[in-house]
């Protein structure tokens, strides 16, 4: 069995030299304890300030087998970008898996500190400084890294290559998540709509909710000025260097991507 930092030691060299791999590069980890412990050693070996943190929603036909409704994943200070005034231009791996995704985007406002113990909605709301519209850009050497589960997704980074920031969104906590509606495009066509009432278990809070407590698990705590992406709305949409991607959030405004080709 691969150890975890032999695997942390390939994922995030192939990162740094923008290159494909053709394989999982060693053995799968079979649950997602094993797989957080390769993302933790990667984490160490990664010369990148940590800015936050992503959520996904496990797919209904993977969660028996792993036990858990979420995943999650750093985000870096060098993937970050800002698009509330302009389009923003954000790498991947050209031969590895990239893709966009029309997600809200949390500000946390204080200190969530390291407990290993559910929250609830209404206690994690507070430590929400402001909502954005925005987009993730997943993305990780290996085409296949979804296809191979949430133990592979969560062992290379959660798959996160980017977090994109759009308009910030007003009076959020007076609007029920059915009503925050998005539209994604790639290269004019669109591929998805959807809400934030789409994100898996319940919400925007919710995955904050979610990560809390995962975090205090890890002995993590989630600082304040941290940005937490909460999971997909309109689906996970596969691109190529040279895609463009619009998330079109009703009422607020557009998060405008050009995909280019990571370069080492």
């Amino acid at each position: 069995m691969s150890s975890s930092r032999d695997l942390a030691i390939a994922f995030t060299e192939a990162r740094r030299a923008a290159r494909a791999l053709p394989d999982y590069p060693g053995t799968l980890p079979p649950d997602l304890p094993t797989a957080y412990a390769v993302q933790e050693e990667a984490i160490g070996l990664w010369t990148d300030a940590l800015v936050g943190w992503k959520v996904a929603g496990i797919a209904e036909t993977w969660r028996p087998r792993y036990g858990a409704p979420r995943l999650a994943g750093p985000v870096f200070a060098r993937n970050f970008r800002d698009a509330r005034e302009r389009r923003v231009e954000t790498p991947v791996i050209r031969g590895g898996f990239g893709a966009v995704e029309a997600e809200f985007v949390l500000r946390i406002g204080r200190d969530i500190p390291a407990e290993a113990r559910p929250r609830t909605i209404e206690e994690m709301q507070p430590f929400v400084a402001a909502v954005h519209a925005g987009m993730e850009i997943a993305g990780s050497p290996l085409a296949t890294l979804n296809d191979l589960g949430p133990g592979a997704v969560a062992s290379d980074f959660g798959n996160n290559a980017g977090l994109v920031l759009g308009p910030e969104i007003a009076a959020w906590d007076s609007r029920v998540p059915s009503d925050w509606t998005v539209r994604m495009r790639v290269d004019g066509e669109v591929v998805g709509e959807g809400s934030a009432a789409r994100v898996a278990g319940g919400g925007p809070i919710a995955s904050l909710a979610f990560l809390a407590e995962h975090l205090g698990r890890r002995g993590r705590d989630l600082p304040a000025g941290s940005w937490v992406l909460t999971g997909m709305t309109t689906g996970v949409h596969v691109v190529k260097p040279g895609a463009r991607a619009e998330a079109e959030f009703d009422g607020v405004g557009t998060v405008d991507v050009m995909v280019t080709a990571a370069a080492g």
